[in-house]
């Protein structure tokens, strides 16, 4: 498949590198332009490309940018682009660590439902509970024990089950987690949060998660500061 992705950061350089793997055309971008991106291409076998390059005739978008850079993505950057490409949203809200306040989400939205109303698309939330270097680093063939699992939320079948089996194509056992008001439950600071669990614990953990966001989770007036000093 042809996969585009926004954001080379550390998951969308290992998703570059992982997906390239197991046979599929990777396509990369970001704020920066191609030229930034030459060592991420050497890295990982993709192709360095602007933003719009990167989902044209994409089968797959992944979004993987800072949360608070969701809005500055180009408002046409879909524009011509099929309604049937699945688009993947790998983002967590971090407000006193790096986003500042998202009002939005500080109102309640799940971080994907504000996602999908920032880009007009809808969204299979994947990939954002695992630590970068485990997904680059622990994945495990299919039926191998101990394998890890992976959430993933989505309101279409269809492109839930095509982001499901990437997640096995690369190493883990994807365990459906809802609907994307459901994907609350992957969010930071909940159970399943870089838990590493197998498919029985994620399920779990998805169950024991509590839908109120913690204080620490939320902006402050002082918001943001680092992932050292939160503020």
């Amino acid at each position: 498949m042809k996969i585009g992705i926004i954001g080379a950061g550390n998951i969308g350089s290992v998703l570059a590198l992982r997906f390239g793997e197991n046979g599929h055309d990777v396509r990369i971008a970001n704020s920066r332009g191609p030229a930034s991106l030459a060592e991420v291409e050497r890295e990982t076998g993709a192709t360095a490309v602007e933003a719009r390059e990167a989902v044209k005739d994409a089968d797959i978008v992944v979004v993987t940018i800072p949360e608070a850079k969701v809005p500055n993505l180009p408002k046409d950057l879909f524009a011509g682009v099929a309604a049937n490409v699945v688009v993947i949203d790998t983002g967590n809200y971090y407000p006193r660590q790096r986003d500042g306040r998202i009002d939005g989400i500080e109102k309640g939205a799940t971080e994907s439902r504000w996602v999908e109303q920032q880009i007009g698309r809808p969204v299979v939330k994947a990939f954002n509970n695992i630590y970068a270097d485990h997904l680059r680093n622990r994945g495990k063939p299919s039926g191998a024990p101990g394998r890890i699992a992976l959430p993933v939320a989505g309101d279409d079948a269809k492109a839930k089950a095509v982001v499901m089996k990437l997640v096995d194509e690369i190493g883990f056992d994807p365990v459906d987690a809802g609907e994307i008001d459901d994907s609350w439950r992957q969010q930071p600071a909940t159970p399943v949060y870089t838990g590493d669990f197998d498919a029985a614990g994620v399920r779990a953990a998805l169950q024991k998660a509590d839908p109120v966001r913690k204080p620490e989770w939320r902006a402050t007036d002082s918001s943001p500061g680092t992932f050292d000093k939160p503020a």
